[in-house]
């Protein structure tokens, strides 16, 4: 576990983690979620990108993505933005966790709240979050 002073002001919540911690930005990734041909779904990739949504499409096997509404991922992961984890959300949301997370040692995720990051192992993160491992960061 990784606390940080968290600055309410802050632009970028992966950005602001990676420099409270002084950490590489490219080990410390963002999760989003998305509506999969109306279904949510969790994308986990890295703070330094984008999610590329049709990307996360084509992983899922949906015929489009969109960004889901901020209510609806508070809502379905019981965390609020900026501190949604890929680990522990109160309901179990299919997860990608984009391939470029493979490349490190240790990757850092929100631990459930603004200002407390874990690390751990991006196999360990695949397993515990049960995900598919695919390049939908660009």
């Amino acid at each position: 576990m990784h606390p940080y002073e968290h600055d309410p002001r802050a632009a970028s919540y992966g950005l602001e983690a990676a420099d409270a911690l002084g950490l590489d930005p490219a080990v410390v990734l963002k999760t989003l979620v998305a509506e999969t041909d109306g279904v949510l779904v969790v994308a986990v990739v890295p703070v330094t990108g984008e999610l590329d949504l049709k990307a996360l499409a084509r992983a899922v096997g949906a015929s489009r993505a969109r960004m889901a509404d901020p209510v609806a991922a508070e809502r379905s992961s019981g965390y609020v933005r900026g501190g949604i984890s890929p680990l522990g959300q109160r309901r179990r949301l299919r997860t990608v966790v984009d391939a470029s997370a493979l490349d490190h040692d240790r990757v850092y995720v929100s631990a459930g709240r603004r200002g407390l990051d874990v690390g751990l192992a991006p196999a360990d993160l695949v397993r515990l979050t049960g995900a598919t491992v695919a390049p939908v960061g660009r």
